[in-house]
């Protein structure tokens, strides 16, 4: 019989909700959303990913959290029937990009260049193949993934006071976030509105980056930007008046340039969010942001700016489809629910002697949002 080492046992402690909700998810997506396993894979990826990202604040409240956005109506609409085509092409490529990569690291010894001609290997055969699909699917499980990969960044250069030394970032910390960052952009050139806060938080992690590294983040931005201005800024909507847009209902896939100083528009935007967390969890993410701008400043900072850059966006984008393009806004909503939780927890084990009770108070509860919300796309509430 094989031994397990502690540092295995910590390892799967500490991933095995992660993988229990992605799980779980996949099977709810293809059982009861009726999706297409590699659509599901891909959406249940996303939930694991958030998962990942809360798992610093407890096994339970990482997996509860996962699974709020999984059931989020913008989320859930993207179960159900369709053509796989797209995933698993795309999925090839990234088989094949990393082959190239690990051949070239075998061959030259160099990890960062192995990362480069992956990323070029895969970028060249994306463009040439699949085109420009603009795959939300890819979009979701990119962004969770990127917000994980932040997040880990940022705790690892400023942890808390009562946490392990600041440290260097490490490589996979870096060559994940550019990776995901040009595949992002490639994919969608929404994703750019995440590079602000990707930028913010290498700067802020103080950790020395070759100029090739910047060169590629500065040029991957520049494509992004200009796919986002071909796509959403079409010239006879750019100028066109916000207030009269939403007087007469106008609903165009297009972007409005006054749109942010339309009152009604800050309301549509409050009311996405209400729609998929309710009054309660609109509540939860106000206290969350401030819990953690206290305890945790650069992660309140970092998570502010990019969820500021989606917000912007969703004030001045009139098409239908808002939702579903905001989903990274969600994460990050979740994301400060989920510490607002966490922070009730901690108050409420810190002002009980019963300590060993009172400290699953409010996780419990948490753990029922997700079942809640079921019932709520079904129509059960």
């Amino acid at each position: 019989m094989v031994a397990i080492s502690e540092t295995q046992r910590v390892f799967v402690r500490y991933w095995l909700p992660v993988i229990t909700a992605g799980i779980l998810a996949l099977l709810i997506f293809v059982l009861v959303g009726d999706t297409p396993p590699v659509r599901a894979l891909a959406l249940a990826g996303t939930v694991a990913g958030i998962a990942a990202t809360l798992r610093r604040f407890g096994a339970l409240l990482a997996f509860s959290g996962g699974l709020v956005l999984g059931f989020s109506p913008a989320f859930w609409s993207q179960t159900g029937g369709g053509d796989n085509g797209t995933l698993a092409t795309v999925a090839l490529l990234l088989a094949i990009a990393a082959l190239a990569a690990t051949v070239a690291v075998w061959l030259a010894k160099r990890p960062g260049l192995g990362l480069a001609v992956g990323v070029l290997v895969f970028t060249l055969l994306f463009w040439s193949v699949v085109g420009t699909p603009r795959s939300l699917r890819i979009t979701t499980l990119i962004s969770a993934w990127t917000l994980f990969l932040l997040v880990d960044a940022l705790l690892t250069a400023h942890p808390r006071p009562d946490g392990p030394p600041p440290a260097p970032l490490r490589s996979y910390q870096t060559m994940g976030l550019l990776l995901l960052l040009v595949v992002g952009v490639v994919n969608d050139p929404l994703f750019t509105l995440l590079a602000p806060a990707l930028i913010v938080s290498l700067i802020v992690c103080r950790t020395a980056l070759p100029r090739w590294y910047w060169a590629v983040v500065i040029l991957t931005i520049v494509i992004g930007a200009r796919g986002i201005a071909v796509q959403y800024l079409d010239s006879g909507w750019w100028l066109y008046p916000a207030e009269q847009a939403e007087a007469l209902g106008i609903r165009v896939p297009y972007v409005m340039s006054d749109g942010w100083r339309e009152a009604s528009r800050w309301l549509v935007l409050t009311g996405l969010v209400l729609g998929q967390f309710t009054a309660g969890g609109l509540a939860l993410g106000a206290l969350g942001l401030a819990r953690l701008s206290r305890w945790y400043p650069p992660l309140g900072v970092i998570t502010m700016i990019a969820y500021a850059g989606y917000a912007l966006f969703g004030l001045v984008y009139f098409g239908r489809d808002s939702a579903v393009l905001l989903l990274p806004l969600f994460m990050i909503q979740v994301f400060w629910m989920t510490y607002a939780v966490y922070s009730l927890g901690q108050w409420l084990q810190r002002s009980s002697q019963a300590d060993s009770v009172v400290r699953w108070l409010a996780p419990a509860a948490f753990s029922l949002a997700p079942l809640l919300m079921l019932f709520r796309i079904f129509g059960l509430l």
